[in-house]
């Protein structure tokens, strides 16, 4: 087994560093137009997409792909990557140096690897986190080959929190910590896993921006909470994920969901699960 996570990890990085490499060549000067559901897509994002499921399609012909540009349902198959060929396509087009690369590897469903590669950093991190799927091998969450782990700090004025564009009802609260927004869903989240950020949350992240993540955050010591009603994983063969929106809230341990999650009640507070039940007067 061992031998297969070294293949997927070489895979991950090599692929990811090539077509980042291309990348940087359009970085800034990329046309964008904008998608049925308001995000911005480029001629860059639609070559990264082939280009990765063409090299997964050759070195893994037994495993499925799902990808943000071509594939959105859910194949019947043991493993499935799924692709976000740029997150962070705003940012990309405009030249903010803040975007990258992610791919996701699910085991029946639930993602058990995460790579992402943000180019004009020079940061690649990566995890595993095998839950309860029965697969064992490496574990741990890494930024550049170097372990990382979540923080240990409390709120205060000089720790931070992520939030996205669409969340920014949360500041209807007043906020223990410091407020980022980076335009990138898989580095405002992985900012908890590497310790920068001790919360953060995204409105409506799509499958291809969290299934990377849900591994490397986790394996990084991060909880994750979903604000919807329904479990996010695992997905079921022959779905469309195209649209669906997985509302998420990330700390950086579980003590910290009594602080956060009442903040982000303004954002989707129907679909929010309640941490406690409410005592009668």
């Amino acid at each position: 087994m061992d031998k297969l996570w070294n293949e997927i990890l070489t895979f991950a990085q090599t692929m990811t560093e090539q077509v980042g490499e291309v990348l940087l060549t359009e970085f800034g000067r990329a046309s964008a137009i904008e998608k049925a559901d308001g995000s911005l897509v480029t001629q860059s994002d639609r070559w990264a997409d082939a280009a990765l499921r063409q090299s997964i399609q050759s070195a893994f012909p037994d495993h499925g792909v799902l990808s943000e540009e071509v594939e959105h349902i859910f194949p019947d198959r043991d493993w499935c990557w799924i692709i976000d060929p740029i997150d962070g396509t705003t940012n990309f087009a405009r030249g903010i140096p803040l975007w990258g690369i992610s791919l996701g590897l699910l085991y029946r469903g639930t993602p058990v690897f995460g790579h992402v590669y943000l180019p004009p950093l020079g940061y690649r991190f990566h995890g595993f986190w095998y839950g309860d799927s029965g697969l064992s091998g490496p574990t741990g969450a890494f930024l550049n080959d170097r372990p990382i782990h979540t923080s240990a700090a409390d709120p205060s004025g000089n720790e931070f929190f992520s939030i996205c564009a669409r969340s920014t009802a949360v500041l209807q609260n007043p906020m223990p910590c410091k407020i980022r927004m980076l335009g990138v869903a898989t580095y405002n989240l992985l900012m908890i896993a590497n310790g920068s950020a001790l919360g953060g949350v995204e409105a409506t992240p799509k499958i291809w921006d969290i299934a990377a993540i849900w591994a490397i955050v986790q394996a990084a010591g991060g909880v994750w909470h979903s604000l919807a009603a329904e479990p996010i994983f695992p997905l079921q063969p022959g779905e469309n994920y195209g649209s669906r929106p997985y509302p998420t809230l990330v700390v950086s341990r579980s003590e910290l969901l009594e602080t956060f999650l009442p903040l982000v009640q303004p954002l989707i507070k129907p679909l929010i699960k309640p941490l406690v039940k409410p005592v009668a007067p």
